[in-house]
This record gives C-alpha cells, structure tokens and sequence, in this order.
C-alpha cells in the first residue's frame, strides 16, 4: 500500500530563493530526459495517408504535432508522476505513485457515501470534507465488508507525523460532469483507507498540475457545489509548493524548460528525418 535561454526568458531568471535543492534538480532533470526519451524511442507515427496536409505543411511538423498529441494523453504518468515522487524525497516518509487504497469498503460505508453524493448532487448540503470523513469514519466497520476494486491512487504521500495524502491528478481542463464521479473517488479511498484503520488522518484531492487559464485565476466554479475547495483541489502551484516547498513550482517550470533546451537539437533531428 502504499536549462539558458535568452534574456527575458523565464530560464534566465534568478529567485531569491531556489526551494528545489541542487542534487533535487539534477534528479529530476535526469527523470525528464529519461521519460522524455522513453515516449520518443516508443512512439509510432501516424500511418494514415495525408498527401495535401503534408505537401503544405511538410510531414515532419504533422509528424511532430500527432507525437505532441500522443505526448499529451500520457503526460501525467510519464512526467508529473515521477517528477513528484523525486520532488518529496525526503519531505514525507513515504511516497508511492499508482498506489491503491484499499480493496474493501463497508456496506454501510457504501450506503454512506450514496447519501453524501445525493445531497450533493441535489444542493442539499454543501460539501464539507471533514464532515464527511467523520461521517465515514463512524460507519467504516458497520455491515458487510464489500470487496471493491477502486480507482488507482496516482501519488500517495505519507506525511512524517503518518498522515495520508492521496492525490488524484486530473487534465487542467477536466469536462465539468466528471467532478461528481471524482467526488466519490475520493470518498471511498477514505472508506477504504478505514476499513483497514479507522484511526487514519487522512486526506484525499484533486491535483490539477498547471493553470490553463493563467494568468488569470483557475476557473473553480464548475466544482463548486461537489468539491469542498479549500480541502479537496490544490492546482498548479498550491500542489507543487505544498509537497515541495513555497517556490518550488516556478523552479519546476526552470527545470522544464532546460531539459526542453538540452534536448532541442536531438529532438529536431528525429522529426527532420520524416522530411525525406
């Protein structure tokens, strides 16, 4: 269970305060070239005949968008993943991607969460995590223990004081009717995490890596109403700077970019070869 580019570019700009260690970048910048690579020397490109899109925009670059298309779907498991596996190394006790929280829920633990999700769905209550996991801490045992078979935990952190941290990273631009099924996601990872031990602190989130709306604010209010905000969905530099330290997500954003830049020549010279 458990890089420099050129002058005003965000490389070349210093903080006053680097929250990423030296020995940490290192680690995750070998992390990103190795995952890097791994999707290239994976990668098969698009087999479908396109003669006009490729005699006006030439094969490599249309070959080089459907590998950015393919990079895309698998982004999460390939980079924020074991980038933020290394980044808690040593901040936490433990910390496990793919983990899973349990393998069996109460029935009343079930019954449970249904009658949270109702009031939600219907705006009769407000969410309110800590209640609920009160609620769900009271019936964890009660009725049948039901055998279950949950969606993964993508990082799964044990604080040093033994609290659990388990995150469900989403797209930074999920569809709006997926937050009620995320909702009970993240209610039966606490049912599950009790029927094991009713005396966990525990905490479970939505993580959403990047803000696609910046700079202006993450548009919050499609989830208002399921998600308890304040305790429930940490995006873009509120999940980096909470497991790595105020600061960290602008050093991670560096650390992109010169990984971006060192591998630039290799990249173009994999995609100029379709040009033949």
């Amino acid at each position: 269970m458990w890089y420099q580019r050129g002058v005003g570019s965000r490389g070349s700009r210093k903080h006053s305060l680097d929250m990423i260690s030296k020995e940490k970048r290192e680690a995750i910048e070998d992390v990103l070239k190795q995952r890097f690579r791994e999707e290239l020397s994976q990668y098969k490109p698009n087999q479908a005949s396109t003669p006009f899109h490729n005699r006006l925009l030439g094969k490599d670059r249309l070959t080089f968008y459907d590998f950015i298309h393919s990079l895309n779907k698998n982004f999460t498991a390939s980079f924020f993943e074991p980038v933020a596996i290394t980044l808690v190394e040593g901040r936490f006790k433990s910390a496990t991607k793919q983990g899973i929280a349990g393998t069996k829920i109460s029935s009343a633990a079930q019954a449970e969460i249904q009658k949270i999700m109702d009031g939600l769905t219907t705006a009769t209550t407000q969410p309110n995590k800590q209640a609920e996991i009160e609620r769900l801490r009271k019936v964890c045992r009660k009725g049948e223990m039901v055998n279950v078979k949950l969606t993964k935990v993508d990082l799964l952190f044990v604080a040093k004081d033994g609290k659990l941290y388990l995150f469900d990273l989403k797209t930074a631009k999920p569809n709006a009717g997926g937050f009620k099924e995320f909702k009970r996601t993240l209610l039966e990872w606490v049912a599950a995490i009790f029927a094991e031990n009713p005396e966990a602190d525990i905490s479970t989130l939505i993580a959403i890596p990047y803000n696609p709306y910046e700079p202006e604010p993450y548009s919050r209010w499609t989830m208002r109403g399921m998600l308890d905000l304040e305790c429930e969905l940490k995006v873009a530099d509120e999940f980096w700077d909470f497991i790595g330290g105020k600061g960290t997500y602008k050093d991670l954003l560096d650390c992109f970019e010169r990984v971006g830049v060192e591998l630039r020549e290799e990249i173009d010279a994999y995609f100029k070869r379709f040009n033949g």
